[in-house]
């Protein structure tokens, strides 16, 4: 290792590259060797020799486990990208290769936030400040350290939509994402602005759940004027009265929706919440008025 240099993990494993220059390899060959990730770079060592990867120089991380379509019977692996080559990579401890790699790409980075930007659908008279990215994958959340003092924590788990935009962040017209997940049971969005090589690696990792969020489920009239009321921030106990429904006829809502994953129930007496689907759900029916 170089001086300034940490290694912070060896494994061993499989690489791959299946796009060189832009252009799809047609024979994918998984080279079996060594995995080592240090602070600075990604050394890929095989009987054939070594190539390294810098880690600035990484444009996007991809992970993908248990693939339902395994690429040449390797269901299991990261695919990196670096200008117009990309490499698939497959460490023996898959999972936790992933964490040490997105915390050495991204852990106290410098980062522009809006929180919060959008809660229960209604704009946030809220400014950008400056914080710091802190990953804790072991836990599944991502916390942003504010410099004001506040400290939010995302959960990967609970994000819903995370979508790409530019604006005045800070007086420049900057990228930055917008992601939508929940604080105190309220639904939020928050807004995330910095290096575009590193917001767009974190919209990856924040991404990792979105597609069994997708709204691909039809409701009722009923149903819709439920979820929005419960995304505006409505007690699930004043439900009945804020829509102007029978208690039980709620209730059998609620069911519905937990049934379908789109609420989940906090205790017996019928508090429940929204989950990252229904809150996609609620958001796009509400555009919609």
């Amino acid at each position: 290792m170089k001086e300034g240099e940490t290694q912070l993990t060896d494994q061993k494993g499989k690489f791959a590259q299946v796009v060189n220059d832009g252009r799809k390899v047609p024979d994918i060959e998984w080279v079996p060797g060594r995995i080592l990730l240090s602070n600075k770079r990604l050394i890929l060592a095989s009987k054939q020799g070594k190539r390294m990867i810098p880690l600035p120089k990484l444009s996007s991380i991809k992970s993908r486990e248990d693939a339902e379509n395994p690429l040449a019977k390797v269901s299991s692996y990261i695919s990196l990208q670096v200008d117009s080559d990309v490499t698939l990579i497959s460490p023996q401890h898959h999972q936790q290769f992933e964490q040490i790699l997105y915390n050495a790409v991204l852990d106290q980075q410098v980062i522009a936030v809006k929180h919060p930007a959008v809660k229960g659908g209604v704009v946030q008279n809220t400014g950008w400040e400056k914080a710091r990215l802190v990953p804790e994958l072991e836990e599944e959340t991502i916390s942003l350290a504010m410099t004001s003092g506040q400290f939010v924590q995302v959960e990967l788990n609970d994000v819903g939509m995370v979508e790409e935009n530019e604006g005045d962040v800070l007086g420049d017209e900057r990228f930055f994402i917008e992601v939508e997940h929940t604080q105190e049971k309220a639904a939020v969005q928050t807004y995330i602005s910095g290096p575009k090589q590193k917001v767009t690696i974190l919209k990856e990792l924040l991404r990792k759940n979105e597609q069994q969020n997708e709204v691909d489920v039809e409701l009722t009239e009923e149903e819709n004027e439920v979820l929005m009321a419960l995304y505006s921030g409505v007690s699930p106990f004043q439900i009945p009265e804020f829509v102007g429904m029978e208690i039980e006829t709620v209730e059998a809502i609620y069911d519905d929706l937990i049934d379908a994953g789109i609420l989940q129930e906090q205790r017996v007496r019928r508090d429940v919440q929204l989950k990252a689907r229904g809150r996609n759900i609620a958001s796009e029916a509400m555009d919609e008025e």
